[in-house]
């Protein structure tokens, strides 16, 4: 994150010059004031998003609830500290769910980044007679997925660890509010390791904020071999298909 560079090393026997009026230098100095409560925020904002990428979120826990309301669903789930967007549905995760086309009615689906379960509940609740595997790094969600697919009833949705997955397994599709958070790097090797797995025929649906780099993304997986096009735009964001590679 950038900061103001140093002020330049002034010696014992030198004086500071002020120029302006009383006025213009207390402003400078409120802005500073208010520059740093700025990065401040932008660092504390950084680390509450960190946390959700962590194995065991050190966050306490503070249970809560939200409500998906889709055209085809009504749901009640269970929230938590220390997972991705507690307070409420994320807007690209909703975005995501008003846009995809109909899953696959059967085979083996993934939610990759699963949080507390909004994607892997809907494709279970849209393609019952699939296997839904929702996962992610962080046990918390994972937990909170499981319990809220229970409640919902739906038992084909497997909660596991992104490591738990048997390499066997490939997928007929593929939903994603991916964690564009975590770096161009991690990302791009996850997308790399769970598109690779998808069926002859299979889609991924990723949405991705625009000023994220939604175009920047689908710019790399064309170059990486994945078929991407941009299957929707709304909102702040879009939603990319990806096919399988050939």
């Amino acid at each position: 994150m950038p900061y103001p560079p140093p002020r330049p090393y002034r010696g014992a026997g030198t004086k500071r010059r002020h120029s302006g009026t009383a006025a213009q230098r207390h402003g400078g100095t409120a802005a500073r004031r208010h520059g740093g409560r700025v990065r401040s925020r932008a660092l504390l904002a950084f680390f509450r998003v960190a946390h959700y990428f962590e194995d065991s979120p050190a966050a306490a826990s503070r249970p809560g609830s939200v409500t998906l309301v889709l055209p085809d669903l009504h749901l009640k789930l269970e929230t938590d500290r220390g997972v991705f967007s507690p307070d409420r549905i994320d807007p690209g995760t909703r975005v995501l769910l008003e846009g995809v086309p109909a899953p696959p009615s059967g085979g083996d689906l993934l939610d990759l980044g699963c949080g507390y379960g909004p994607i892997a509940l809907t494709m279970a609740s849209r393609a019952p007679s699939a296997t839904v595997w929702a996962v992610d790094v962080n046990r918390r969600s994972l937990e909170l997925c499981a319990r809220n697919a229970a409640s919902a009833r739906l038992d084909k949705v497997r909660s596991v660890h992104v490591d738990e997955v048997p390499p066997e397994v490939r997928f007929a599709a593929i939903w994603s509010n991916p964690a564009i958070r975590i770096g161009k790097p991690a990302l791009h090797a996850m997308l790399t390791r769970w598109l690779t797995r998808l069926t002859p025929g299979g889609a991924a649906y990723l949405v991705v904020q625009r000023h994220l780099g939604a175009d920047s993304l689908q710019r790399w997986l064309v170059d990486e071999g994945f078929p991407a096009t941009r299957h929707a735009s709304r909102s702040a964001y879009r939603i990319l298909k990806v096919e399988s590679p050939l």
